[in-house]
Order: C-alpha cells, then sequence, then structure tokens
C-alpha cells in the first residue's frame, strides 16, 4: 500500500502522523537547521536537516517515498502544498549562494538530490586531507 492510500482525503487536516498533515503554526520562514549550509557543512547539514523533516513527518519529500499525485486526484494540492513547504525550509536553510543553484527546482526531492550530488563528496575529501 502506498502512503497515498493510507489515509482519507481530509485525514491529513487533523491527523499529525499523516504526511501532509501542517501544524497551524507551521509557516515558510522558519529555518529548521543552523548554521546554514554552506560549501563545506554538508554532511553535518543533512543529518540535522533529515532529524528535522523526520520529526515533522516530512522525510518523505526528501527521499522521493511520496511522489506527487496526478493532478486528477484529490491529495494533489495537499502534496504541492507541502512540497513547497519543505523546499522552503530548505533553501531557508542554505547559505545564499547555494539557495540560488536551487531555486528554480520543482520538488524537495529534486533538490535534496542535487545538493547529495555536488556537495556529499566534498567533505568526505577535506576529512580524508584531515586524517592524512
Amino acid at each position: 500500500m502506498t502512503i497515498n492510500n493510507q489515509h482519507s482525503t481530509s485525514d491529513h487536516i487533523i491527523n499529525p502522523a499523516n504526511p501532509y498533515f501542517l501544524h497551524p503554526g507551521e509557516n515558510t520562514v522558519v529555518v529548521l537547521v543552523s548554521p546554514p549550509l554552506t560549501e563545506s557543512n554538508f554532511h553535518q547539514w543533512e543529518c540535522d536537516m533529515v532529524v528535522a523533516l523526520e520529526s515533522k513527518n516530512k522525510d518523505h519529500f526528501l527521499f522521493g517515498t511520496l511522489p506527487c499525485p496526478p493532478p486528477t486526484d484529490p491529495m494533489h494540492e495537499a502534496w504541492r502544498h507541502c512540497n513547497h513547504m519543505v523546499m522552503s525550509w530548505l533553501t531557508r536553510s542554505m547559505s545564499p549562494a547555494i539557495k540560488q543553484l536551487v531555486m528554480w527546482m520543482d520538488s524537495t526531492f529534486e533538490i535534496w538530490k542535487d545538493l547529495k550530488e555536488r556537495f556529499s563528496h566534498s567533505d568526505k575529501f577535506c576529512i580524508a586531507n584531515l586524517q592524512d
């Protein structure tokens, strides 16, 4: 069973366990992770961001395990709303230069995948150099 089919279409409004649920106090200006992502702190930022989004039951958007329903699906708009909220939380927790690299992407998963491809290797090289 997919995540989309586990909940009724109105369940996301009241059920905090529903991945589409957004608490009324959540908004797009929240910074979930500090310090912001830079070219040199991806692994720490990644761990902190995953924990923050898991606590909000939004990690499905990061990992692409909750794909966008088709426009005819009643949950399409709820998915889009949550996706945009998570995208905002991600970009608010990035340096301005990194935000410019991803701000035109359409999904949280697309941003996450791009960041991992860009930055996950650089930290490993820094760590190896420090260990030498």
